[in-house]
C-alpha cells in the first residue's frame, strides 16, 4: 500500500513518524509524499493549544474531504485526550493513544486488515525519511514529564516519563547512518529527564552516541533548563555535537513563573545562560517565552522584557497565551486583556528580530560546515537558491546551478551577507 503520514506539532511528532514510516517499509508497504495517491494516511495530532485542537481536526476534514478512498489513522494528543470527538471525525478508520504508539503500526495492519509483504520492503537506500522531503532524523529517546506546568496539556496527554535504553538508541542511529543520514536531533516532552526511570542521565546518552556511531551531527531538542547532568557542557569539546541549545524560559519574571510552576529561576536561568557561553563558543540559544500569562501586571512584563533582552536569544518563539481547558492555569484569576496581550507580543517580536540580527551579523564573514537541503527557489533559468543550516543553526543560502544538486552534503561556506531570515554564503 501507498503510506502517507502527516503531523501537526513538536518535533516529538516526527521523530514518531518517521518510526512508523521504518515500519511500515518493513511490512512492505511504500511511503508517499503525495497524500492524494495515498491509500493509508496517518495523522499525529497535537493539542498544546486550543488552536492546535482546531487545526487537528480540521487537517483529518480536509485529508478526508481531498482523498475520501484512503484509510485514516489517527493518534497524538488531540486524539489521546478526545478520543471520542476524534472517533466521530468522517473517514477516521483507526484512533491510536499515545499510550499505545510504539505499536500504531502493528494495530494498523490488524485492525484494518492491512497486507504485510516482508520481502517486498524498501531496500535501506531507499530510506523514508528522504521519501519524505526530510534530511535531519529525529529520534525520540524519551516521552512524558514528571513535572506539572501549570500552561502545559502535553504532560497529561503523554504521561509518565518513559525512557528508550542508550543500546536501542545507538542502533537506531546507526542504522540511520548506514543509510546516509548526516545529522540526528534527540527529542522527547522532558529531555533533561532521560533516564530518570532507568538509572542513566541525558549526558551518557550523548556520550555514548558520540563514541558509537559516527553520525557527523547531533543536535539536541528543546531541553528545559533545569536536570542538566553534571558536565554537561563539556560534551561540547566534541564537534559533532552542535553549539545550540533551545532553553525555554517562558517568562523573565520570577512571580509570573511561580504561577507557571516553572523550576528555575531567572538568575538560575542566567547562570545557566552564562556557563553556556563560557565553555561553548559561538552557541546559539534560543527560547520560547509566553506573553500575557493570567495576572501579568505590567511590572511584571517590564521585568520579564528587560530579563530577555539582557539574556540576549539567537531566536524566540512567541506564544500568546491563550485558555487551554484541562489546565491549572484555565482556573487562574486576572487574564489579561487581548489588547495588552497584543501590544506586549509586538514589543517582544520586535525585540526578538533585533537579537536575531545581531546574532547573525556576529556571524558574519565565518566559513562553516552546512548540511544542505533540498528545498530550492529558481532565481532564473539557470540557477537555484538551496537552504541549509549552520552548526549553530543558523539558516543560510547559497546558489547552485540548475541541473546541480549538493542535498544531503556537508559543505563548508563562507557568510557574506544578511537577507532578512537567512545568511547569504558562497561555498567554499
Amino acid at each position: 500500500m501507498l503510506v502517507h503520514l502527516r503531523t501537526l506539532g513538536c518535533r516529538l511528532n516526527e521523530a514518531e513518524l518517521e518510526s512508523w514510516a521504518q515500519a511500515f517499509q518493513n511490512a512492505g508497504h511504500k511511503i508517499t509524499r503525495e497524500q492524494n495517491k495515498a491509500q493509508l494516511i496517518i495523522v499525529n495530532s497535537c493539542a498544546v493549544t486550543q488552536d492546535a485542537v482546531r487545526k487537528s481536526r480540521q487537517l483529518i476534514r480536509r485529508i478526508h474531504r481531498d482523498n475520501p478512498a484512503a484509510k485514516i489513522v489517527a493518534s497524538g494528543c488531540y486524539v489521546t485526550l478526545q478520543a471520542d470527538e476524534a472517533a466521530e471525525l468522517l473517514g477516521v478508520d483507526l484512533i491510536v493513544s499515545n499510550q499505545d504508539k510504539d505499536r500504531l503500526v502493528e494495530l494498523a495492519i490488524a485492525e484494518l486488515d492491512l497486507p504485510t509483504m516482508p520481502a517486498m520492503s524498501t531496500e535501506p537506500a531507499e530510506i523514508s525519511l528522504f521519501s519524505r522531503g526530510r534530511q535531519r532524523a529525529f529520534i525520540k529517546v524519551q516521552d512524558g514529564c514528571r513535572y506539572r506546568c501549570t500552561f502545559c496539556i502535553v504532560t497529561v496527554a503523554r504521561g509518565e516519563e518513559k525512557s528508550t535504553p542508550i543500546e536501542k538508541i545507538v542502533q537506531e542511529i546507526n542504522n540511520f547512518v548506514v543509510q546516509g543520514v548526516k545529522e540526528v536531533i534527540l527529542t522527547g516532552v522532558h529531555l533533561g529527564g532521560y533516564g530518570s526511570d532507568i538509572n542513566q542521565n541525558l549526558a551518557e546518552l550523548i556520550q555514548a552516541i558520540l563514541d558509537q556511531t559516527q553520525v557527523p551531527r547531533l543536535r539536541l531538542g528543546s531541553l528545559e533548563p533545569w536536570d542538566l547532568p553534571e558536565n554537561f557542557f563539556a560534551l561540547f569539546n566534541n564537534p559533532r555535537l552542535m553549539p545550540h541549545l533551545h532553553l525555554p524560559l517562558q517568562s523573565g519574571s520570577d512571580s509570573v513563573l511561580k504561577r507557571m510552576a516553572r523550576r528555575c529561576k531567572t538568575a538560575e536561568f542566567s547562570q545557566i545562560i552564562h556557563q553556556a557561553r563560557r565553555q561553548v563558543p559561538n552557541i546559539n540559544i534560543t527560547t520560547d517565552i509566553i506573553v500575557g500569562f493570567p495576572g501579568e501586571t505590567e511590572h511584571e512584563w517590564q521585568d520579564s522584557y528587560n530579563f530577555i533582552k539582557q539574556t540576549g536569544f539567537g531566536h524566540i518563539h512567541i506564544f500568546t497565551y491563550s485558555t487551554r481547558s484541562g489546565t491549572k492555569a484555565a482556573a487562574l484569576p486576572d487574564p489579561v486583556l487581548n489588547t495588552i496581550k497584543k501590544q506586549r507580543s509586538q514589543e517582544l517580536h520586535q525585540l526578538a528580530e533585533q537579537m536575531k540580527q545581531s546574532f547573525m551579523q556576529q556571524n558574519l564573514g565565518e566559513s562553516v560546515d552546512i548540511l544542505w537541503e533540498g528545498q530550492k527557489e529558481e532565481i532564473n533559468e539557470t540557477q537555484h537558491r538551496v537552504f541549509g543550516y549552520t552548526p549553530n543553526y543558523i539558516r543560510v543560502a547559497t546558489m547552485i546551478s540548475d541541473g546541480e544538486s549538493i542535498e544531503n552534503q556537508i559543505i563548508p561556506a563562507l557568510s557574506r551577507e544578511i537577507n532578512e531570515n537567512y545568511l547569504l554564503t558562497e561555498r567554499v
